[in-house]
């Protein structure tokens, strides 16, 4: 398990092309999908969360 439960990660908002950094948390599970806007051009983008203890944390974003 990870001995952070507030870390951050960033992905490329797939709209507008900024990377955007968000907090995760891996206490709330090793997967996890949630719709967040872009702070930047306000479009809902799916986030899929993943917890790998070898590779870290990764996000993958898709226009919602």
């Amino acid at each position: 398990m990870f001995d952070k439960c507030d870390e951050e990660a960033s992905y490329i908002c797939p709209a507008c092309g900024e990377e955007i950094v968000v907090p995760v948390d891996a206490t709330v599970g090793a997967q996890q999908e949630y719709v967040e806007d872009c702070p930047i051009c306000c479009l809902p983008h799916l986030l899929c969360v993943r917890f790998d203890p070898e590779y870290g944390v990764s996000i993958e974003a898709q226009a919602e």
